[in-house]
C-alpha cells in the first residue's frame, strides 16, 4: 500500500509541503508490538453523515485538523478536467461570513496549513498549538458549506491555476507521464492530469464550479480527522456544534470509469517524445487492481524487491551497470483499479531501449524464479519500518487515518495491511509478478531530448529598467482581518521543550543527545565541515562527489554490503554536500541505532572510493547537472547566485561539465583526508535510546578517529551590493513558464538583526497566501502561482531572495509590481497591527515545528553549527517576542534595497521584454 506517494501526485496550493509522502520502503518481526496505528482512535459518525476520527497523541502541545473529501480527478466529466483542483484553490478565497483570504486567517493562528487534490480525494489540513483547535474546526466547517465562488474569485484563481499547470509543463517527466497515462487509460479519468488542462480550466464557469462544490462538498462525503494533544469528549462536542449543524448533501452517484477492456497479446510500441530537454527518460505502466484487492500486499513487496534501495534488483540491473542514473517504482492502488509504474533516467550516452531490455530481464527473472528468504524479509522490513518512520509526527498520523478511511473505506486498513505483508510468500511474489508485469499489458514511453548535451540556451542582461510602473494596493489591515478570526481557547502552558545533552569526545567530535521515548525510532542528523564552500572553480562539484561516494565502500565492506546491512533493518542513511557542510541524515527503529552509528563511523573514517563506483557517481552527477540546467528554477538560481557573489567567493562556484570531468580519484581522496575530521563533525541524536549506551557506542565507533593539524578555514571576500538594479535573462528552449529571482547579499544567522528580519520577512513574503507580496502579486493581480521571500542566513551571509513563477507574458508585470511593493514597504514601513500579527504567527507556529522528532534533530543540529546556545530551541519564541517595532523598521531601512536588486529570469525566450 505504499501510503502513499501517489497521494501526493495531488496538486498543492502552496509550494511548501508540510507532510511527507506515506511511501515506505519496510520487517517481519521488526514492527514493535507496542506500536499501533489505530490505538486511541475513536470513530464517530454525525447525524449528517460526517465521519469523524479522533486520536489523542500527547507527545507535543499541538493538534492537526484535516478534512478530506471523497472527490478528485476521478469524478470529473468531459470538459471539466481539473475542476476538483480549481475548486481546491477557491476554497481559500473566503466564505460568505468571512470574505477574506483564508491563508491569512490560518497564518494568524500560526498554522502549518496546506491542501492538495489527487485522483480520488481533495484534502485540507492544518496543524496548530492545541489552544487553536476550536478555531481551526470553525474555519473548516465554515468553508465546507459557505465558500465564496463568484466571478471575481474564479477569474483571479484561474490565472493562478494556469500558472501552476504551465510550471508543470516545464518538466519533461510531467509531459512524459501525461502521455503514458493517457495511452494506458484512454477512456478513464485516471488517464487525465490531476491538475487539468489549460483548455478546460479556461472554460470553467462560476455555475459549473459552484455546482461541483454543492455536489461533493458535504458532510456525508467527507472525513474529519483530529490528532494530537486534546481531550476527545469536549472536542466531539465542539465538532457537533460546528460541523453538526451543516446539512447533509444529496447522495452523489459514484462515477465509475468504463471497465478495463481485454488487453491485446501483442506488445505495444513505445510512445516516443522528442522535445527540448536534457536527460533521456523512461516510464512504464502496468494495470493493477484497486486498493481492496487481496494482492495489494504482495504487489508492494514485489515493488520493494524491485526498487527498494541500492540492494534492489532494478538498482543493480540498470544503475550499477551504468545504464541509468536513477530508477524508481511505485504502486498506485486507488479506489478504482490503478497501476504500477517504473521510471528511469538514462545515464549520459546510454540508450533507453537498453534500459528497457535490462528492466524486462529483471521482471522476467522475478516471474521465473522464487525470491530468496533474505530478499523477501528485507522487502517486508522496508515496508513495515517505513510506515513507522513516516508516521512520527501527528500531521502524518492524521493523514494516514484519513487516507485509509477515504480510499480504503476503513481507518484500520494499515493494521490489516501490515498483517497481510507478514503473510506474503515467495510464491505470492512470483504469482503477482506473472499476473501484473505482463509485457502485453505494458504501456511504455521514452522521452528523447533534442538538446542532447543539456546546455541551456542564451543569456542576456540589461539595465533592468522596467517598462511599466505599478502602484501596489493598500496592505491588508490585520485589525480588519481579526474580525473574522474565530476565538481561541484559553492559552495553555506549552510543554517545556527538553534541552539536549551536549558533550565533546576527546578527538573534538561534538555530540548532542535528546531522549524521546514516545516512539521506537531514532533520528540522526549530522554536519561535517566539508561542503561546497571548499570547492575551487576548477574542481567545482568535488565536495559533493566525495560525499556521495562515502557509501560506495570502505576497507572492510563494499557498497552492496553496506546497503544490505542497512536495508535489512529498513534503516535509511545518506550524505550530501551543501554550501555550508556535508549533511548526514539517518533514521530507523531504535533497535537499529548500533548499525547506524557503526556505518557512519566506518564511512567517515575508512571510505576507499573504488574507481568504478566513482565513475558511475560522476555520470550520475553529470545527468543531474543537465537536468538542473534544463530547469528554470535550477538555472535561474545558479545565474542569480553567481551575479551576487564575486568569482573568488565560495557561493559563486557551481559544478560544470568540465569541472566534474576534471575531478580525479586522487582529488577525492585528498579532499576526504583533508576535510573529514572529528573536530569538524557534529552529530545530533533524537529518539528512543539510553544516553549511557549511546556514549559507549560513540566512543567505541569514533574513539580512534584522529585529525592532524588545524582544520581548514575559509576567508570570504567582501560582497558589495550592485550600484543599481541589474536584470538578467536565461533562455531555456521548450519551456512554458518563467521563474524569477530578485535579491542581493543578505545577513548571517549571527547578525543581531536576524529576529527582526524574520518578522519583516513574515510580513513581506514569508507565506504566499498571507504576505504582502502574496496578497498583491498572487491574490490581487493573479500573476503567479507562488511568491516567497526569505533570508538565507547561515554561518555566512547568504542571499536575501524573492522567488516567483509566472507566465512569460506576465513576468515583467510581476517584476514591476514586486519592485513597487518593495519601495512602498521601504518608504511606508509596517503598521503596529502587522507587526503584532507577524510576531504572533511566528511564535504560534514554532511549537508545530517541534512536534516532529526529525525536525527537532535538525533544529538542534543547526543551532549548534551556527554557534547558538543549546537553549535556543526553547528560547526562540522569547527572542521573537523581545523584538521591538523600532528594530523592525530599522531592519527594513537597512535590509530592503529595491534600487540594488539583482533580477534573474529563466524560462522561454518570449519572457524578455523588448527594450530591457
Amino acid at each position: 500500500m505504499k501510503l502513499r506517494s501517489y497521494m501526493f501526485l495531488g496538486l498543492f496550493i502552496s509550494l511548501f509541503l508540510s507532510i511527507l509522502p506515506f511511501s515506505g520502503n519496510v520487517t517481519n518481526a521488526a514492527t514493535p508490538a507496542v506500536l499501533s496505528f489505530t490505538q486511541n482512535v475513536q470513530k464517530t459518525v454525525l447525524d449528517n453523515g460526517l465521519t469523524v476520527l479522533t486520536k489523542e497523541v500527547h507527545t507535543a502541545p499541538v493538534v492537526s485538523v484535516q478534512v478530506w473529501y471523497q472527490v478528485g480527478s476521478r469524478n470529473e466529466g468531459t470538459g471539466e478536467n481539473g475542476i476538483s483542483h480549481q475548486l481546491e484553490h477557491l476554497m481559500f478565497k473566503g466564505t460568505t461570513d468571512r470574505p477574506v483570504q483564508f491563508g491569512r486567517l490560518f497564518s494568524a493562528l500560526g498554522s502549518q496549513f496546506n491542501a492538495f487534490t489527487s485522483f480520488d480525494e481533495t484534502a485540507y489540513f492544518g496543524t496548530v498549538q492545541r489552544d487553536k483547535l476550536e478555531a481551526l474546526l470553525t474555519l473548516e466547517s465554515d468553508r465546507m458549506k459557505n465558500a465564496l465562488i463568484g466571478s471575481e474569485q474564479l477569474t483571479s484563481e484561474k490565472r493562478v491555476v494556469i500558472s501552476e499547470l504551465q510550471g508543470y509543463e516545464n518538466s519533461p517527466g510531467y509531459r512524459l507521464d501525461r502521455e503514458v497515462r493517457k495511452a494506458a487509460f484512454p477512456n478513464r479519468a485516471y488517464g487525465l492530469p490531476v491538475g487539468g488542462t489549460k483548455a478546460d480550466v479556461e472554460k470553467f464557469t462560476v455555475e459549473q464550479v459552484r455546482n461541483y462544490y454543492q455536489t461533493y462538498y458535504s458532510p456525508n462525503n467527507a472525513t474529519l480527522v483530529v490528532t494530537g494533544d486534546f481531550s476527545t469528549e469536549p472536542t466531539l462536542k465542539t465538532i457537533k456544534a460546528t460541523f453538526g449543524k451543516l446539512t447533509k448533501g444529496k447522495k452523489t452517484a459514484l462515477k465509475v470509469s468504463p471497465a478495463v477492456t481485454a488487453v491485446s497479446t501483442a506488445k505495444k510500441a513505445p510512445i516516443v517524445l522528442k522535445q527540448p530537454g536534457s536527460a533521456a527518460l523512461l516510464q512504464a505502466i502496468y494495470p493493477l487492481p484497486d486498493i481492496k484487492h487481496p494482492d495489494v500486499a504482495a504487489i508492494d513487496v514485489m515493488d520493494a524487491i524491485l526498487t527498494g534501495g541500492r540492494s534492489s534488483r532494478l538498482y543493480q540491473a540498470v544503475i550499477e551497470t551504468g545504464l541509468a542514473s536513477s530508477v524508481s517504482g511505485s504502486a498506485a492502488e486507488l479506489i478504482e483499479p490503478g497501476w504500477y509504474e517504473i521510471s528511469a533516467i538514462a545515464a549520459p550516452g546510454k540508450k533507453l531501449s537498453n534500459i528497457a531490455d535490462n528492466i524486462q530481464q529483471s521482471l522476467t527473472k522475478l516471474q521465473q524464479e522464487l525470491v530468496s528468504s533474505e530478499e523477501l524479509n528485507r522487502a517486508k522490513t522496508q515496508l513495515q519500518t517505513g510506515l513507522i518512520l513516516n508516521n512520527q509526527d501527528i500531521t502524518s498520523q492524521a493523514s494516514q487515518l484519513a487516507y485509509n478511511q477515504i480510499i480504503a473505506g476503513d481507518y484500520n486498513y494499515t493494521e490489516k495491511y501490515l498483517s497481510a505483508i507478514a503473510q506474503v510468500t515467495p510464491q505470492d511474489v512470483q504469482r503477482v509478478a506473472k499476473t501484473y508485469l505482463n509485457p502485453a499489458k505494458q504501456t511504455i514511453g521514452f522521452f528523447e531530448p533534442t538538446q542532447a548535451n543539456g546546455e541551456p540556451g542564451t543569456s542576456s542582461g540589461g539595465s533592468g529598467r522596467t517598462v511599466e510602473n505599478f502602484s501596489p494596493g493598500q496592505p491588508v489591515d490585520p485589525a480588519e482581518l481579526a474580525k473574522y478570526l474565530p476565538p481561541t481557547t484559553s492559552a495553555t502552558n506549552s510543554n517545556q521543550q527538553s534541552l539536549p545533552e551536549q558533550f565533546t569526545l576527546a578527538n573534538g567530535l561534538k555530540v548532542l543527545l535528546l531522549q524521546d521515548r514516545s516512539l521506537p525510532t531514532i533520528n540522526i542528523r549530522g554536519k561535517i565541515n566539508a561542503g561546497n564552500e571548499f570547492d575551487s572553480i576548477q574542481k567545482a562539484g568535488l565536495a559533493n562527489l566525495t560525499a556521495t561516494n562515502l557509501m560506495n565502500g570502505t576497507k572492510t565492506q563494499d557498497a552492496l554490503t553496506l546497503a544490505q546491512t542497512l536495508e535489512n533493518k529498513g534503516t535509511e542513511l545518506g550524505f550530501s554536500a551543501s554550501r555550508e557542510g556535508v549533511s548526514i541524515s539517518g533514521q530507523g527503529l531504535s533497535t537499529s541505532l548500533p548499525i547506524l552509528m557503526q556505518t557512519i563511523a566506518d564511512v567517515v573514517q575508512n571510505a576507499n572510493f573504488p574507481a568504478d563506483q566513482l565513475e558511475l557517481s560522476r555520470q550520475r552527477e553529470l545527468t543531474s547537472l543537465k537536468v538542473q540546467l534544463d530547469d528554470p528554477r535550477g538555472l535561474g538560481r545558479r545565474v542569480f547566485q553567481q551575479a551576487i557573489y564575486p568569482i573568488n567567493h565560495p557561493f559563486h562556484s557551481f559544478p560544470t561539465i568540465e569541472s566534474l570531468q576534471s575531478i580525479t580519484r586522487e582529488d577525492v581522496v585528498n579532499f576526504y583526508q583533508q576535510h573529514y575530521r572529528p573536530d569538524a563533525t557534529t552529530l545530533t541524536l533524537v529518539g528512543d535510546f539510553e544516553p549511557n549506551q549511546v556514549k559507549s557506542l560513540l566512543n567505541k565507533a569514533f574513539g580512534q578517529w584522529t585529525a592532524k593539524g588545524e582544520p581548514p578555514v575559509l576567508n570570504l571576500p567582501t560582497v558589495t551590493l550592485p550600484i543599481d538594479l541589474q536584470q538578467l535573462n536565461s533562455v531555456i528552449p521548450g519551456k512554458t513558464e518563467s521563474v524569477t529571482y530578485l535579491g542581493y547579499n543578505g545577513i548571517s544567522r549571527q547578525d543581531p538583526r536576524f529576529y527582526a528580519a524574520l518578522i519583516l520577512n513574515q510580513i513581506l513574503g514569508g507565506d504566499t497566501l498571507s504576505s504582502r507580496l502574496g496578497t498583491e502579486v498572487r491574490d490581487r493581480l493573479g500573476l503567479t502561482y507562488g511568491i516567497y521571500s526569505g533570508f538565507a542566513a547561515g554561518m555566512n551571509p547568504g542571499p536575501f531572495v524573492i522567488s516567483m513563477q509566472t507566465a512569460p507574458q506576465d513576468t515583467q508585470k510581476a517584476i514591476s509590481s514586486t519592485i513597487a511593493l518593495l519601495k512602498q514597504f521601504r518608504e511606508q514601513g509596517i503598521t503596529e497591527a502587522e507587526f503584532k500579527t507577524a510576531k504572533r504567527s511566528l511564535i504560534n507556529s514554532y511549537p508545530v515545528e517541534l512536534a516532529s522528532p526529525s525536525q527537532v534533530a535538525s533544529i538542534i543540529l543547526e543551532n549548534a553549527i551556527l554557534g547558538l546556545s543549546a537553549s535556543e530551541i526553547r528560547e526562540f519564541p522569547q527572542h521573537i517576542q523581545a523584538v521591538t517595532m523600532t528594530q523592525v523598521q530599522k531592519a527594513i531601512a537597512e535590509l530592503i534595497k529595491p534600487e540594488n536588486l539583482i533580477i534573474v529570469t529563466a524560462g522561454p525566450d518570449n519572457t524578455i521584454t523588448k527594450g530591457n
